[in-house]
């Protein structure tokens, strides 16, 4: 994905020229995940995670083999690109909550923290070196990247597919497609827990979107170029793969919910501190600190939402959290650029990084039942 990703970004920007077609590559993949993610997770609650995953990735696959097909037909109409992109976010859209409900089916439940963790260092891994990847497999022309990418979906299809499931899946049953996604959504608002970890989520990456600025952080006020915005770039994903790696090693043992809290915070003071920095080592420190501070919430709210839902209900509740996801990344960056453009960068950061830290606050108070987890092998579903 990440290899296609920045394949297609560059082929796009080569063809056109234009900066705006490369804000369309997100949105194509977007609208149709929005669309189509809260049915996704009830298809996961009915039907065979396994077979559902497999199928994403064959369909992920095809997408990579359309796009081989234009760069050899020398496509200068840019619609095809994007209606490929559509149909690899649908799929996308399938996969998410498949992916995440499929997990607790085939590692114990004592073990998933740890499991959630290896799954986010590998992520984290590709996320820094899929681009350079995919940048090195464009010396070779656009179609040599989409070669791996084609080969590499359907190898993981059925190596899914091979997968050995520990404990079987137990289906959604009875009502219709809406009465079944409204009673998932229901779920989430009942376990205040859940909704209090997806929630202090969406709203800290909403505000503390510091991420979003670093082109400029690194060309008008750090001034370190190309090279210095890479590293920057990549520091998060740093911090977040060092922090998976810990966390595979020595997951959180005791007062799950209060260290959540706390990383939270840190995360606030990190964007503070970015903002105010004008050296690119404590930059660079702050971003790694926003990355790892992250991880620790994404590995509490991953295991909460699994480790608290019952399997036939996994797949609905994975679909909130991702369309929760989805919508703090995708408005947070759009959050980021408008409040840049109105206070200017600095500004924009220090005070999404002092609205975070209010959140935080406000949400140790309204969800205790959040603060007040302590092992999260705990949980138990209703």
């Amino acid at each position: 994905m990440q290899v296609q990703s920045a394949a297609v970004a560059w082929q796009l920007y080569d063809l056109t020229g234009s900066y705006l077609m490369l804000g369309f590559v997100g949105l194509a993949q977007f609208g149709p995940m929005f669309a189509f993610t809260l049915y996704a997770g009830d298809v996961a609650d009915r039907y065979e995670r396994r077979r559902i995953l497999a199928a994403s990735y064959v369909v992920e696959g095809a997408c990579a083999a359309i796009f081989i097909a234009l760069t050899l037909t020398a496509t200068k109409d840019v619609w095809p690109f994007f209606a490929t992109l559509a149909l690899f976010g649908t799929a996308r859209a399938f996969s998410a909550p498949a992916s995440q409900s499929f997990l607790p089916q085939i590692v114990s439940l004592e073990d998933l923290p740890r499991a959630i963790s290896v799954s986010s260092t590998v992520f984290q891994v590709a996320v820094i070196s899929g681009p350079a990847i995919g940048g090195a497999a464009l010396l070779a022309g656009p179609a040599a990247a989409y070669g791996i990418c084609f080969t590499l979906f359907f190898v993981t299809a059925a190596a899914v597919y091979a997968v050995q499931v520990m404990r079987p899946q137990t289906t959604a049953t009875g009502g219709t497609v809406y009465e079944r996604v409204v009673e998932g959504i229901a779920f989430v608002r009942r376990r205040r827990e859940i909704l209090g970890a997806i929630t202090l989520d969406l709203f800290a990456v909403l505000l503390g979107g510091a991420a979003a600025l670093i082109p400029v952080f690194a060309k008008d006020i750090l001034h370190v170029g190309p090279l210095g915005f890479g590293f920057l770039k990549a520091a998060p994903a740093v911090g977040a793969a060092a922090m998976s790696v810990w966390l595979t090693a020595y997951p959180l043992s005791r007062h799950a919910g209060r260290k959540m809290f706390y990383c939270v915070a840190i995360f606030g003071v990190a964007s503070i501190v970015f903002g105010l920095s004008e050296n690119f080592y404590i930059s660079f420190a702050a971003l790694v600190t926003v990355g790892a501070s992250d991880m620790v919430s994404v590995n509490v709210r991953h295991a909460l939402t699994q480790l608290a839902t019952p399997d036939h209900m996994r797949g609905r509740v994975s679909a909130v959290n991702m369309l929760f996801i989805g919508a703090s990344n995708e408005l947070g960056e759009f959050e980021s650029g408008v409040t840049a453009a109105w206070w200017g960068p600095v500004r924009a950061v220090i005070v999404g990084g002092v609205g975070t830290l209010a959140v935080t606050g406000l949400g140790a108070y309204v969800f205790p039942e959040l603060r007040k987890i302590d092992r999260l092998s705990d949980l138990k579903p209703e």
